[in-house]
């Protein structure tokens, strides 16, 4: 019995245009983004999709509400699929990060496995939250095909976990907005990803 979960990132927002860090707000999607979530809608057609689950922020229950209209599927929100929580960098653009906030950023960027700033999540931190919560979806839903809309920072590190590759490698994993990935689990517990 094969279950399939496919990754969404949310669609294009005006943070992602002008290279704000989004974080938590309540980022609406940009009409391209809109657009780009139809399109998923159209691609998962054929997929018999029987749920779909997403972070609670504005961008992915409008990504995930988009593709749930289209298919007829019901969304549910799910904390666990929340971005990173870095709070203090929230609606700020990155130029403003690194004026503000020193040596922070350069880490974020060059070294975001040694990423720690208190009152902050880790890459690890957002694992760990992620994983569970998808290992739980291959139990609890055998055999069905799933959607996970969730953030790029989610995703990269659920793929560096599916890909068995190290949270060094965290800028090495590319999503996109709106990308379909699937995470392929057999009979026998692997899982492959198709990208």
């Amino acid at each position: 019995m094969t279950t399939i979960i496919y990754l969404v990132r949310h669609g294009l927002t005006a943070a992602n245009k002008d290279d704000i860090f989004a974080g938590c707000t309540q980022e609406p999607l940009h009409p391209e983004g809109i657009a780009q979530m139809h399109d998923v809608g159209s691609r998962l057609a054929g997929s018999t999709l029987t749920r779909i689950f997403c972070g609670p922020l504005t961008r992915t229950m409008q990504s995930a509400g988009i593709v749930g209209q289209f298919l007829s599927v019901p969304v549910q929100s799910e904390e666990a699929l929340t971005e990173i929580n870095i709070p203090h960098w929230d609606g700020l653009t990155k130029d403003s990060i690194r004026k503000a906030f020193g040596p922070q950023y350069p880490t974020w960027l060059n070294d975001p496995a040694d990423f720690r700033v208190q009152g902050c999540e880790t890459i690890l931190d957002v694992q760990n939250r992620a994983v569970p919560f998808l290992e739980n979806l291959f139990t609890e839903y055998p055999g069905e095909n799933l959607l996970v809309v969730s953030h790029l920072i989610v995703i990269r590190t659920l793929l560096l976990h599916y890909l068995d590759r190290p949270v060094s490698e965290f800028r090495n994993i590319k999503v996109g907005n709106a990308q379909v990935i699937a995470l392929v689990r057999d009979k026998v517990g692997g899982t492959v990803v198709e990208m």
